[in-house]
């Protein structure tokens, strides 16, 4: 398997890890959102979970259409490190609120984010 494959298998797995946060919150109320385990939604607005699942529809967005179409294929690797931050965020949230299992999670999309950022502009840069 060559090394673009590797990155857009990646890419996709990302993308649809973050479309999926993103939709449920999105369209979700708060209470649904904490049956479901996000309990950091008692320390948030509706409006900053709407704001936080808009980011994530967006860079889930922008992890696979820039590139796929050739149209400001940069936009992809920043769209990773727009999710790296959130996963920085959301780590530190979760530190904040002492919920270290879910930490784990972050860790996870953030080095996932990250490869796709290192992988899109270092491993398999846009071409010329």
């Amino acid at each position: 398997m060559d090394t673009n494959t590797i990155i857009w298998i990646v890419q996709i797995l990302t993308a649809l890890v973050f479309l999926g946060a993103g939709v449920m919150k999105i369209s979700q109320p708060k209470d649904k959102l904490y049956e479901k385990g996000m309990k950091f939604v008692e320390d948030a607005t509706v409006g900053q979970v709407k704001t936080i699942g808009v980011l994530e529809l967006a860079g889930a967005i922008g992890l696979i259409f820039p590139w796929l179409l050739n149209i400001l294929p940069i936009l992809t690797p920043l769209a990773g490190v727009g999710l790296c931050l959130t996963m920085i965020g959301a780590g530190i949230v979760h530190i904040r609120r002492h919920e270290y299992p879910n930490i784990t999670p972050n860790v996870i999309f953030f080095l996932m984010s990250a490869f796709v950022v290192y992988g899109r502009l270092v491993l398999v840069p846009v071409a010329g």
